[in-house]
């Protein structure tokens, strides 16, 4: 395997065509057809699946995409600091919950960006479950978790401050009259969950079954904003971090149920592993964060 291999990989899946790749590389199209054949004979798997004259990537094809995005970028930062120019380059695998993507992250990368042009990013969401596999093998760089704790001796965990987790429905739900909520009054409601937002979400199931309440039926969507707009049309009750529902509820759009007692806070984790190489531009995005985010979670 080569790194020339990797980079007309790298193209082909991208645009999804072995003529677009050739004309991007200038490359001759049998010379990128030869050069994918050699990878997909080296790994015994196919890459690509070939419809007519569209391509997609195979399930193999997708983790090496992944697998080359980072290789790649090791090359260009390699480059970087042998030639000795120091503005920070490459791409950025992040690891995001979508409460803090929507809420906090924009503004971070907006100003980051503005002294970092260079520098690119693949965020994907909230993935506890194979995050420690994943940054085994180098394929996310930095995640963030919404969580009360993570304990795991390979990985760095800094808490860069705390968010409040509510209860929510619409001022047109029964749940809205009530003074008090306690976990029973659950039972038989709709829930309206996310399927990707850390553990916040999953601690929350796992005391409604300890506690044997049922709700009536529950709701789990990938989209933390179409979960919002269903709460506020009515359909139900969610749990959501109070940040992501601050000015439905300041415009009486959302009303926030009194439960628990006590305010339910969870850590917000910026977290890589011990053995990750902290490139310029990594470092660099990590004290963004920190100036970032901090002093949002922190007032």
């Amino acid at each position: 395997m080569e790194l020339r291999q990797l980079k007309t990989f790298q193209v082909v899946g991208r645009l999804l065509s072995f003529n677009r790749a050739a004309e991007h590389l200038n490359y001759a199209q049998s010379t990128v057809s030869a050069q994918i054949k050699l990878l997909e004979e080296e790994f015994a798997v196919p890459l690509f699946d070939r419809l007519g004259k569209k391509v997609v990537l195979t399930g193999a094809g997708d983790l090496l995409m992944q697998y080359a995005e980072k290789l790649l970028t090791m090359e260009d930062e390699t480059r970087t600091q042998v030639s000795g120019w120091e503005e920070p380059q490459g791409i950025l695998t992040l690891r995001v919950p979508q409460s803090i993507g929507i809420r906090l992250m924009p503004a971070v990368l907006r100003e980051f960006h503005k002294v970092y042009p260079r520098i690119g990013f693949s965020i994907n969401s909230c993935a506890f479950d194979s995050l420690k596999q994943e940054f085994r093998a180098g394929v996310t760089d930095l995640a963030f978790l919404i969580a009360e704790y993570v304990t795991a001796s390979e990985l760095i965990v800094e808490t860069l401050g705390f968010l409040q987790i509510v209860a929510v429905c619409s001022p047109s739900h029964p749940a809205s009259t009530k003074k008090t909520f306690a976990l029973h009054d659950f039972q038989d409601e709709t829930l309206l969950l996310p399927k990707h937002d850390c553990s916040y979400k999953m601690e929350f199931e796992k005391e409604l079954i300890e506690n044997k309440i049922r709700p009536a039926a529950k709701i789990e969507m990938n989209s933390v904003e179409m979960l919002r707009q269903c709460v506020i049309a009515g359909i139900g009750i969610t749990i959501i971090p109070e940040i992501m529902v601050r000015e439905e509820t300041a415009s009486g759009r959302l009303q926030v149920i009194p439960w628990p007692e006590t305010p339910l806070e969870k850590a917000v984790m910026m977290i890589h592993h011990k053995d990750k190489w902290i490139s310029p531009s990594l470092q660099a995005f990590m004290e963004a964060v920190r100036t970032g985010i901090q002093p949002v979670l922190n007032t």
